[in-house]
């Protein structure tokens, strides 16, 4: 039990880096065309780069079906903190900046609002280049001022 926990854990602090990393050299990068759309919207439901959420799911779930198959709870906590990583991305990129779902439209919360803050200087540039911001849940200290 105690393998899962610290799996999961170091595997959601992780995917922070990594997530950082996917966005800036390869959505930034040679996978642009996928997710510029997110940065131009075409007004439709779903975009392009809504495939990307694949570049993490298939990494989690083929650690938890490994780990299940080999009693393997490290493998298994580890998938599960990038599966946890992706819901806490769902909630905070796609509900609470984007607001694609109007479940936390009314949040006063002094973190939430860095957060959409620095979201919001990402986009102002819609180009592929000199883009900044590419985290999510950890915030430069500049946009927690007013």
């Amino acid at each position: 039990m105690i393998a899962f926990i610290v799996a999961l854990i170091l595997a959601f602090v992780l995917m922070e880096g990594a997530a950082w990393s996917a966005h800036k050299y390869l959505m930034h990068g040679f996978l642009w065309k996928v997710h510029e759309d997110h940065h131009k919207p075409t007004g439709h439901v779903f975009q392009k780069n809504d495939l990307f959420f694949m570049i993490f799911a298939v990494p989690s779930w083929l650690c938890i079906m490994l780990g299940v198959m080999y009693e393997a709870n490290f493998s298994i906590g580890f998938g599960a903190g990038i599966a946890v990583y992706g819901v806490v991305y769902f909630l905070v990129h796609d509900v609470l900046i984007h607001r694609r779902f109007k479940w936390f439209d009314k949040t006063q919360n002094r973190y939430f609002k860095a957060i959409r803050k620095a979201h919001k200087v990402h986009h102002k540039n819609q180009g592929k280049e000199d883009g900044e911001c590419f985290g999510m849940l950890i915030v430069p200290r500049k946009y927690f001022k007013s």
